[in-house]
């Protein structure tokens, strides 16, 4: 697993609209995805292309979302993901560990494999696994889509819980979930992104910048968590390697060792 800690916040760019690039940088969104995929219609696929291949600077290094394998822009857009100012590459409805090691070895760049398929999760575990998968990607939209389910968002948490734990199994950071369609309502995104990190989520797509507060915020701990650990680590620095209890509970290593992650991230 990296040391660094994983983006919070991943924002897309039309590759048709390369002019906000730097705009998307400058937003405080952790990383940036242009997106050669579902922001681009088929007429635009190869100009949008060539915007993103004049674009790109090796000093602001943006991740580039391709089309997918089994489309006619594939092979061209692979062709870009070596380039200087490629950070590394977003692979929509991955369904394969031999494609992600494909792409990690002819372009040298990490790969996010998203998740939006049955067979997608069917084979989770490859992808997982194979070299070159830098963190697991929930394509919850597509998902939805392809399995033919309504509803709201929680039908989708089992899946969600897949990637969890395949993460963790593969050794990878927490997976990063899928958008949040409001963008003018941060509390509606702070909410879904809270919800996200209750079920082990560490990241965030985003589609507009003014989301990027609300998702950070969302991964953050609440001033509550923050008084609560405080409380856990002083409790247990005084207790000189003893059992401790606090208001009536007893302290293990795992609770404290929550309460020292959650300090950590607050700072």
């Amino acid at each position: 697993m990296a040391d660094v800690i994983p983006a919070r916040s991943y924002l897309f760019v039309p590759g048709n609209r390369c002019e906000r690039i730097a705009r998307a940088i400058a937003s405080g969104a952790d990383a940036v995805i242009v997106d050669l995929e579902d922001a681009v219609p088929p007429a635009e696929k190869d100009g949008a292309r060539a915007a993103v291949l004049a674009s790109l600077d090796a000093a602001r290094p943006i991740w580039l979302r391709i089309n997918g394998e089994q489309t006619p822009w594939f092979e061209a857009d692979r062709a870009l993901c070596g380039l200087p100012g490629i950070a590394g590459i977003v692979l929509p409805k991955a369904e394969s560990g031999a494609l992600v090691t494909e792409l990690h070895s002819a372009a040298s760049r990490p790969v996010l494999p998203t998740i939006e398929s049955g067979l997608g999760l069917a084979r989770l575990d490859a992808i997982a696994t194979a070299k070159g998968t830098e963190r697991l990607v929930f394509g919850s939209i597509d998902l939805r889509l392809d399995l033919a389910i309504p509803g709201d968002e929680p039908v989708l948490d089992p899946y969600r819980m897949q990637l969890v734990l395949a993460s963790r199994l593969a050794g990878l950071p927490s997976p990063v979930d899928g958008v949040t369609t409001s963008f003018s309502d941060p509390a509606v995104v702070e909410a879904d992104t809270r919800r996200s990190a209750s079920l082990g989520f560490t990241g965030k797509l985003c589609i507009h910048p003014q989301q990027i507060a609300a998702v950070h915020r969302g991964f953050g701990p609440t001033q509550a968590d923050i008084d609560w650990a405080r409380r856990v680590v002083a409790a247990d620095d005084s207790a000189d390697g003893r059992a401790v209890a606090l208001n009536g509970q007893m302290v293990d290593r795992p609770v404290v060792e929550r309460a020292r992650a959650i300090l950590a991230r607050a700072s």
